[in-house]
């Protein structure tokens, strides 16, 4: 019995229930679909530096599957197109893929049900909780943090599993090639992709340095090597598993001891699973620029304004560092992203979506429900009791850089420009 297995956000071996639902087959062919160019908000494509982590992450996954005997088809184009002549072309008899949140992946999913002639299983996706584990029903998840955590607070998960056995790949594979990359890490932040990667770094930071045990001291700094764990970037495209994480803390507080710090990191990862359910109840309201909320909130968009957001070159040294920083490395810190976010949506009055869209062709760690789940809650529109975060740019620089350190590094002054800007071309004709 031949079967396929359809990588989307989960880019490992270990701890993948979806791949070990295929392990006893006698032939799995495994493909991932590289991802479409999807116009949205006047931007497509990946940035260089997501781009870049992607192609490490699934050469990585590669040479995993090949130490098991088996081999990743990595195809350009559309699941719709490939997965029925795969199917086809291989006989195959099951096709199986993880769930992931997103409104394009629920639609694949929808018309591959029509597609094709086998059975589509759906597995559990990167989630601490399966969903039969939660104390809702789908269609009742909170609409709140606060009551979602205090619901999961007693919630027991499962621990990751071990590496498992797979059966071979049905003949010879041919794919596109994923050898050399023109991009490299910024020296600044040097993160590889890959399981492999991922684990080095969870190892260093929680067990080496064991700077778990200030992270919620150090969590608002805004660049360094271990004030924050920086594991996202491997929890979003799913190299790493949310459960080795969170088994990862459990084993350093039995040792260890439990903390303030500890638990706050804990609390970290119920936010990302908050995210996560949250835009399987949003669907389409998740790129709403009203969200759920039944009233308008009504905002401009004006190019230029967006356009030196975009570039680094508004009117606040602030902003413009962190923006730098994010196109050059790929990354912004937590507290970096709440700033720059609302100076887009608080001070330059704009639709909080484009920021997100801005944000999804750069940052390494994107994934689509952590992403827009928070640019919605700094716009007001989502998940903040409290109706958005304006912050002051002016009070966060003096708390997050009183000495200009990081606003000289990453080129963050620029001459001052007018708000708006006119030529003859802008006057009416009479």
């Amino acid at each position: 019995m031949t079967e396929l297995y359809w990588f989307r956000n989960d880019l490992r071996v270990e701890d993948n229930l979806g791949l070990s639902a295929h392990a006893c087959a006698s032939r799995l062919l495994c493909v991932y679909f590289w991802p479409r160019q999807v116009p949205w908000c006047n931007l497509t494509g990946l940035g260089g530096q997501r781009e870049r982590f992607l192609t490490e992450s699934l050469v990585a996954l590669q040479s995993d599957l090949r130490e098991r005997g088996q081999e990743l088809l990595v195809l350009q184009g559309s699941p719709e197109r490939w997965l029925p002549e795969l199917v086809l072309r291989y006989s195959v008899e099951r096709v199986g893929v993880a769930k992931t949140p997103g409104v394009y992946e629920a639609k694949e999913l929808r018309q591959l049900g029509e597609l094709l002639d086998v059975p589509l299983v759906v597995h559990e996706g990167n989630t601490l909780f399966p969903a039969a584990g939660l104390p809702w029903q789908m269609g009742d998840i909170p609409r709140q943090y606060t009551p979602f955590r205090q619901g999961v607070e007693g919630v027991a998960w499962n621990a990751p599993e071990d590496v498992l056995r797979l059966p071979p790949p049905p003949g010879q594979l041919e794919a596109m090639s994923l050898a050399g990359h023109p991009t490299h890490p910024h020296p600044s932040f040097i993160v590889r992709g890959g399981t492999q990667a991922g684990r080095e770094r969870l190892h260093t930071w929680m067990f080496r340095e064991r700077a778990v045990d200030n992270y919620k001291a150090t969590r608002n700094e805004l660049e360094g090597l271990f004030f924050s764990s920086f594991l996202s970037p491997w929890l979003a495209n799913g190299s790493l598993s949310v459960r080795r994480v969170a088994q990862s803390l459990r084993d350093y507080e039995r040792t260890h001891g439990a903390n303030e710090s500890t638990r706050h990191l804990y609390s970290e990862l119920l936010w990302r699973e908050f995210f996560h359910w949250r835009a399987y109840e949003d669907g389409t309201a998740l790129f709403r620029p009203h969200g759920r909320q039944p009233r308008r909130h009504l905002r401009t968009f004006e190019p230029r304004n967006f356009a030196r957001w975009c570039a680094g070159a508004t009117d606040y040294p602030l902003v413009n560092a962190l923006m730098h920083q994010l196109v050059t490395t790929g990354w912004m810190s937590n507290r970096g992203r709440q700033i720059a976010a609302s100076c887009l949506v608080n001070e330059l009055n704009l639709d909080w979506r484009f920021g997100a869209a801005f944000f999804e062709k750069h940052l390494l760690d994107y994934d689509v429900a952590s992403n827009y789940g928070n640019w919605q809650y700094i716009a007001g529109v989502g998940a903040d009791p409290r109706g958005g975060r304006h912050f002051n740019i002016e009070k966060q620089a003096a708390l997050y850089d009183p000495d200009g350190e990081f606003v000289r590094r990453w080129h963050g002054e620029c001459a001052p420009q007018p708000e708006f800007t006119v030529d003859a071309a802008d006057w009416p004709i009479t």
